[in-house]
């Protein structure tokens, strides 16, 4: 079954590069939009320099509007996971339905060596989703399950 588009209003920040393309799926069965860098014209010719072990967030050069009900996250892209250990540091990255602001990507240099982010080039993916709240009821006991407080690999490792 397929479900409508969720409808995202999207707009340009100023001092960026109008030319990077906006979020969009690569294929018909892509879950996730891709996203650029899209850095500041000052850094566009070097690129953004991710050292080994480090942080570093990359601006995209939009804001949204993403419908009440909604959430869109931020993941990693597989790619550059497997090849150049970049990932997302708060996988996924959660913006939420009220956030107006610059969109960003927070990456994280897992590698032993830098890793050099190329204006325009795909960092992350974007994927939107319901959101379902929930409703908390304090209780002075739980309903008993056959795990019961096994934490951390208490059901095995098989």
């Amino acid at each position: 079954m397929s479900r409508q588009p969720v409808k995202v209003r999207i707009s340009r920040l100023g001092g960026f590069d109008p030319g990077i393309p906006l979020p969009a799926c690569g294929t018909p069965g892509s879950a996730g939009s891709d996203v650029r860098a899209n850095l500041p014209a000052g850094e566009r010719s070097e690129g953004l320099v991710i050292p080994s072990r480090e942080v570093r967030l990359v601006p995209l050069g939009f804001a949204m509007e993403i419908p009440m009900g909604h959430e869109a996250q931020i993941r990693s892209r597989s790619g550059l996971a497997l090849n150049h250990g970049i990932a997302v540091l708060n996988s996924p990255g959660t913006i939420d339905a009220d956030y107006r602001g610059p969109v960003g990507v927070i990456l994280v240099n897992h590698g032993s060596s830098d890793y050099t982010v190329r204006h325009g080039d795909r960092i992350a993916q974007l994927v939107f989703g319901p959101v379902i709240r929930a409703e908390f009821n304090e209780t002075v006991s739980l309903d008993g399950t056959e795990r019961g407080a096994g934490g951390f690999g208490s059901t095995g490792v098989d």
